[in-house]
């Protein structure tokens, strides 16, 4: 599957086999549920994700979304014999399709235009790290343990975009200690090195992930849209180009009926109630 081919479901319509999906007001929670095995992935959840993230690009009514795992973990990765298994038997040419569906979320987690807040607790490993690094940002816990395990299956740390990702979260250095060794980096560490925005306690995770959800959800949603696409454009961009293309932005923005409610509720002292358009 490539994104140019997925089939588009309303997200009102998307009832996901691989995770749960919860809908509430303009904030939808995804949870990938296989907690006896730490939630990994599989060919089919890997392709199901996709499609809902690709869904988002559509959707008028979700706003926000929160992405976590069931069961006090976030996500072990790639499930070892579901995954790993058949790909050592796999072909060159059917290797490459799956790294490329692989690359696939992440590229459409990229593109949806709503906010995506991972909540993290427990192992968040392999494919999970990726997740959560795809992620606009991400809360976690004390207990989370993230690792991007992948030289220790005897593959490169670049993987799903990880290397041009990673570093600019963390720093250039850190994500290679954290590419060539695979470690753990624990939830206190990885809040000081700014992979995770903030650390909550774990009977909370979930609810402050969907209250800082819902506050994105009730803000200029059309120029939340554009921020995230504009952090993603201007990592290719010299600062001249970037300066431009914010000039051209924000010129948009400022056409919206938010900025007007915006200005109008100042004056009058008030609270903005904004829209989205």
């Amino acid at each position: 599957m490539t994104l140019a081919n997925a089939t588009l479901l309303p997200v009102s319509g998307f009832t996901p086999k691989h995770f749960l999906l919860e809908v509430t007001g303009k904030v939808a929670t995804i949870t990938l549920n296989r907690p006896e095995k730490k939630n990994p992935l599989t060919f089919e959840s890997y392709r199901e994700l996709t499609d809902f993230f690709l869904a988002l690009q559509k959707e008028e009514t979700v706003k926000a979304v929160v992405l976590t795992g069931a069961g006090g973990n976030f996500s072990s990765g790639g499930d070892v014999f579901e995954i790993i298994g058949p790909l050592v038997a796999m072909e060159t040419k059917d290797l490459l399709k799956f790294t490329r569906m692989t690359g696939d979320l992440v590229k459409a987690m990229r593109a949806c235009p709503q906010p995506v807040i991972a909540a993290i607790d427990g192992i968040c490993a392999g494919a999970g790290a990726i997740m959560a690094m795809a992620s606009d940002m991400r809360i976690g816990t004390t207990g989370a343990k993230i690792a991007f395990l992948f030289n220790r299956v005897g593959l490169a740390g670049c993987d799903m975009g990880a290397c041009a990702m990673l570093p600019r979260i963390v720093g250039q250095g850190r994500a290679a200690e954290l590419l060539y060794t695979g470690r753990v980096l624990k939830g206190e560490e990885a809040e000081r090195w700014g992979f995770l925005n903030r650390l909550v306690a774990p009977e909370a995770l979930l609810a402050e992930a969907q209250a800082l959800a819902g506050e994105l959800a009730d803000g200029p949603t059309f120029a939340n849209a554009m921020t995230k696409r504009m952090l993603e454009m201007e990592w290719a961009m010299s600062v001249e180009s970037a300066i431009e293309a914010e000039a051209v932005a924000q010129a948009l923005c400022m056409q919206t009926e938010d900025f007007a409610r915006a200005y109008h509720a100042f004056a009058a002292r008030e609270k903005p109630v904004f829209e989205g358009n």
